[in-house]
This record gives C-alpha cells, sequence and structure tokens, in this order.
C-alpha cells in the first residue's frame, strides 16, 4: 500500500544521512527525498581518509561507496552537491539553500527535515593556525589538499638518512590524530605527535594507553605529551624551493620544527544551523533529540555527530562521533518519519536508547579498543566499581604465533554490570571487545562472562577464552574470594606504612625485573616458608599477570594471613610506572627498553622478544 506522498529533505549526504535517505526509500517509494551536501561529495568512508594519506588505501575511488548518479539510478533520490543549507525556517518549512558554483540562493520546501550536518575539526583561534601546510583530515577535498602538499616532498621522503627526511607535527592524540601520524610515518615523514594530556586515547586509562605509546615510540614517532599547542609561527625553509614551514609552539617546550602539521584536536557538533533556528542545544553543545530522534521544533530530525547521545552506563547526556551509531541512527529516523505519515502510534515507533561508544583503532602492530567508562571517569563519580585485569594469549598458547592481549574490564562492585573494558594486543582484539559489547548491550553481568559458550579451536581460541577468564576473575572478586589491590594504588606511603610486597614468580622472571623492596617466594616454595612472612603486616602478593598471585592469595589468605593480590600482576604495575614516570618527566624521551613482553601465566612459554 503506498503512502501520502510526502517531501523528506536531509541535510548532510554521508553516514547518518544516506543511511535515512536510502532507508526512506525503500519504506516510501512515492517520496520526494532530497539530499542537500555542501562538499563535492556523499556516501564516502571519511574513517578511511587517513589510510588514503599513507597509501595503505592505494585509490581515491575506493573511498566513494556511492555517486550521486549511482544514488539517482539506484533509489531515485535528488542529490543536490556543492548546495549548503544556510538557513531554516521551521514555521514555513523552507530551508535556504546556496548554490556554491553558482553563489545563487534558494529557498527548498519540506514536509519532514533531517539534519545530519555531522561535527566539524576543532580549530581553537591559536595565531597563524591558517597558515600553509596546517590541515584536518576530515573530508576527501581537504585529504587532496594534504596529498598535494606532501607531493612537493617526494623526493626528500625517500631520503635514506631519516634525519633528512620532512618533518610532521600531528597535534592530537585521539583516533584520527594517531592513524594519520602512523600513515605519515609509513609514508616517511619524521612525526611528533603532541597532546596536552597525560595520555593519548583519551577513552582508555593511562596504564593501557601506556602500551600503545611504547608502541608508537618503537616505530619511530616521537610523543610531546602534556605540552599544549599554543600557537604556530609560519617561515620560509631554507632558500630551496620547498614549500613555506612552521614552528609548532608548545607549552614548556622549545618550538617545533614542521613542513607539515596534521590538526587531529577532535571535532565538535556543527549546530550553526540549529542554534539559528531555535532548535534546542544540549549542556555539550549538541543537538538535543528525544529517544525518536526528535528535535524540539515539529518535524525536524537529526542524527550523527551532531546530536547529544545518552550514554546508558552513566546515564548522562554526552557526544560520541562514530560512524556506526550515526548509520543505525539514520535508520531508525527514516522509520519514525514513516510511521508518523501512517499515523502510527509512538509504541511502535523504533527508539534509539544511546551509544556505548564501542571504538577499535590500529596502530602499527597493535589494536586498542574501548567500550564505556574508564576508570578515570568512575573516579570521579559515587559509583563503586572493581577492575578486572588479565593479560592472556589470543588462542591457545601451545599453538604457534600466540600473541598477548592486555585487557582491562570494568564493573558494578554491587551488582557484577559491566560498565567498561579496555583491550590492547596484535591479535583478536576486536573479536573480545564486539563480545564485551553484545555482553553489555544484553544486559549481561561479570559472572555471565564466565559462563559463555564460545567457540574453540586452537588457532582461534582458548577452552578458556579470554572473555571467560575475565568473568571468572571477576565472580571470584564479586564473591570475596579474590581480594585485590589496584597497581595505581599502590602508593609509596602504603608500602612504607603497612604492606608488605611478595614475589612469587621464579627466579628467572624476577632477574628480568621485580618491584624494589620485594620479598621473593617462588608459588612453588610458599607452603614450605610460610614462617618467613611476618603476620602483622598486610601481604600484596604479585606474578607475572595474575594467576598465580591469585592461587597465592587463597593459599595465605586460609594460613591466617591478611592479603590481597596485586592486580594485573607485575605486567599491569610496569606499564602504571612506566606511564607515571612520563608523567613526571614530562617530554617526549621513553627512558624503557624498546620491548614487548609476550607472555601469559601459568603453563605458558614466557618469551621476550626485541622490537
Amino acid at each position: 500500500m503506498s503512502l501520502t506522498k510526502r517531501k523528506l529533505v536531509i541535510v548532510g549526504g554521508v553516514a547518518g544521512g544516506m543511511s535515512a535517505a536510502t532507508r526512506a526509500r525503500r519504506l516510501a517509494e512515492n517520496w520526494e527525498i532530497v539530499v542537500l551536501e555542501r562538499s563535492g561529495f556523499v556516501s564516502y568512508a571519511n574513517c578511511g581518509l587517513p589510510y588514503y594519506v599513507g597509501r595503505e588505501i592505494e585509490n581515491e575511488a575506493s573511498l566513494i561507496v556511492q555517486t550521486p548518479e549511482s544514488l539517482k539510478e539506484r533509489f531515485n533520490l535528488d542529490i543536490k552537491i556543492l548546495h549548503e543549507v544556510i538557513g531554516i525556517n521551521a514555521q514555513e518549512k523552507t530551508v535556504t539553500v546556496k548554490n556554491l558554483q553558482t553563489g545563487e540562493s534558494f529557498f527548498e520546501s519540506y514536509d519532514e527535515l533531517i539534519l545530519s550536518v555531522g561535527a566539524k575539526p576543532i580549530k581553537p583561534p591559536l595565531a597563524g593556525i591558517d597558515g600553509p601546510g596546517i590541515f584536518t583530515v576530515r573530508s576527501i577535498e581537504e585529504t587532496r589538499q594534504l596529498d598535494a602538499w606532501i607531493a612537493q616532498f617526494a623526493e626528500r621522503l625517500l631520503d635514506k638518512e631519516l634525519d633528512k627526511r620532512p618533518k610532521a607535527v600531528v597535534c592530537g592524540g585521539g583516533f584520527i590524530g594517531i592513524e594519520t601520524a602512523e600513515q605519515l610515518r609509513k609514508r616517511g615523514f619524521q612525526v611528533t605527535l603532541v597532546d596536552g594530556r597525560d595520555h593519548i586515547l583519551a577513552p582508555l586509562d593511562s596504564e593501557m594507553a601506556e602500551i600503545v605509546q611504547q608502541e608508537m615510540e618503537r616505530n619511530g614517532i616521537k610523543l610531546l605529551l602534556g605540552a599544549k599547542v599554543l600557537g604556530f609561527e609560519t617561515y620560509q625553509a631554507g632558500t630551496d624551493s620547498l614549500p613555506a614551514s612552521c614552528l609548532v609552539k608548545c607549552e614548556n617546550h622549545e618550538p617545533l620544527a614542521a613542513e607539515l602539521v596534521i590538526l587531529g584536536l577532535g571535532v565538535k557538533p556543527d549546530t550553526t544551523l540549529a542554534r539559528e533556528a531555535g532548535i534546542e542545544l544540549g549542556t555539550s553543545g549538541g543537538i538535543v533529540v528525544d529517544k525518536y530522534l526528535a528535535t524540539s521544533k515539529d518535524s525536524i530530525w537529526a542524527v550523527g555527530d551532531a546530536i547529544e547521545v545518552r550514554q546508558p552506563l552513566s546515564g548522562l547526556s554526552t557526544l560520541i562521533s562514530l560512524g556506526g551509531p550515526a548509520n543505525r541512527q539514520g535508520r531508525s529516523v527514516a522509520e519514525n518519519i514513516v510511521m508518523k505519515a501512517q499515523k502510527k502510534p509512538r509504541a511502535q515507533w523504533k527508539t534509539y536508547n544511546g551509544t556505548f561508544g564501542t571504538a577499535i583503532l590500529r596502530i602499527f602492530r597493535l589494536a586498542a579498543a574501548s567500550i564505556g567508562l574508564n576508570e578515570a571517569a568512575l573516579r570521579q563519580s559515587s559509583k563503586d566499581f572493581e577492575v578486572v585485569y588479565l593479560h592472556p594469549s589470543h588462542h591457545a598458547g601451545y599453538f604457534p604465533e600466540a600473541k598477548r592481549l592486555d585487557i582491562k574490564l570494568i564493573f558494578d562492585s554491587e551488582d557484577g554490570g559491566i560498565l567498561g573494558a579496555q583491550i590492547v594486543g596484535e591479535e583478536g582484539v576486536d573479536k573480545r571487545i564486539d563480545i564485551i559489547a553484545t555482553a553489555i548491550k544484553a544486559g549481561l553481568r561479570i559472572n555471565d562472562l564466565a559462563d559463555l559458550e564460545l567457540a574453540y579451536a586452537p588457532p582461534f581460541g582458548s577452552a578458556k577464552d579470554p572473555i571467560n577468564l575475565a568473568g571468572m576473575i571477576g565472580e571470584n572478586i564479586l564473591h570475596r574470594h579474590c581480594k585485590q589491590l589496584l597497581p595505581q594504588d599502590l602508593t609509596a606511603e602504603r608500602l612504607e606504612e603497612t604492606a608488605l610486597l611478595i614475589d612469587v614468580r621464579n627466579h628467572s622472571e624476577r632477574q628480568r625485573g621485580t618491584i624494589e623492596g620485594s620479598l621473593h617466594i617462588p608459588l612453588s616454595e610458599l607452603r614450605q616458608r610460610l614462617t618467613e612472612i611476618p603476620r602483622n603486616r598486610e601481604l600484596v602478593v604479585f606474578c607475572q599477570s595474575g594467576q598465580r598471585s591469585y592461587a597465592a592469595q587463597r593459599l595465605l589468605e586460609q594460613a591466617g594471613f591478611q592479603v590481597r593480590t596485586l592486580a594485573g600482576g607485575y605486567l599491569t604495575y610496569s606499564f602504571s610506572q612506566q606511564s607515571k614516570s612520563r608523567k613526571r618527566q614530562g617530554d617526549a624521551s621513553n627512558p624503557y627498553p624498546k620491548q614487548r613482553l609476550n607472555e601469559g601465566d601459568g603453563s605458558n612459554q614466557r618469551i621476550l622478544t626485541s622490537a
């Protein structure tokens, strides 16, 4: 049955906007659907832009999913590229459109209007920020300009002496900044990444981000953390014909010379249109929408990076710029608009219940993924929580090429609800973060992870998958079988006044590094040496990753000692201490050996590999 003919206008033809347009067409064949896009492209993969910069994606055409012509042919959509909407009259139900090619303006009427205006790169009002050689990576047009600039350094990028290659400075340690830094390094640049925070990747806690930071440094990227960018100064580079270069001025550091600067300082919702139309904005600056994705103005809806979403785990409204949620929002809003036209009750409409923030990043050999809330955020709230650290192999340890996963999982200490997770590793990260994301969406609790039936064969996993192990550890903590101390809570004052550390690893492990002042009693000798342990002090036992120390804790507790296990063992403690040391030093140097411990615990073989 056909619907009464309506006119749907969509502002923005990428991600959420195009998802809404195509869904609406499938549901309403006789509707007029107009998409207004101010850039020259629609339906392209902007998440792939950094990889085109580094030529990991060789052809720009690979990024373009559809063209206006193909969308017209397949979906009968009226796509107007290079058309910018400069005003909304909610009362008259019209938008004012400017043709960017001719400069002419006209009115476009609508019955329903979707704003998929996205977000724009943050460009603070710093001196010189609009100078030559300073770029953002947000659109195909911007990437083309960047590519043309890089082409001027083609010969120098091939120089056998690294010090003679051109320098690039990436401002910002978020996803786009890190991905672009990696790709510029692969392209041949000397790369320095600058961030005003004390660690990169804000969704990760510092000890987990430290693993990624070391990987970047192993691959030749210099890190300058805790250094706010203050401005830019353009100068002529030498006497040759190279383009103008730039000095990047940073807080508490000498200026950095660069032939290329990438601004990866984050994005902010593009809400100019909405604000001028009187549409309600939220406290974080995004467009306020209800659970049906409707704005405060009748017949105006909004999706994507411009809207505030609810974080279901915290209950707070926030901004989360991710392509997956934007596409799902576009599909949902199209269904709701059609159901509105069908006069169906709102109880049948499709609700959008929030965004958990599942995200993943690749950086050289590693992947880093996160979902939900991190420890830093939870420590600022009133919620009681527990943390699980573990460092298992991504598949059976006895099978060749087993790679270590570094996992941090956070759950509610009262009911076991999963609050967030962070995973770093070479293999298997995507699989595990997706399992946890599914578990959170389904309302599973920490003990449920222990009981998940996951596929197992030696090349793919273990009989006890890392997810099962995380659930088992969490279950032990929840039931008070395992009493732990987080490495970040192991202060010098605690060690001096009350706590005694006991290292239960074997001798060869201890020789590779230990915690100063700890008593060494291997687990295999612990029962025979109980008389050497004082009973008037709190004991903190540790092994390499936490498995053996848990066994030691259970043994000692049943022998009458007051004892905790150091969560995550020496591995997590090392990353935590290295992160703290980096903060104290306040510079880009890495004083730690450039190596990655590729080991688990228990019966798995322990290997120390140099990068």
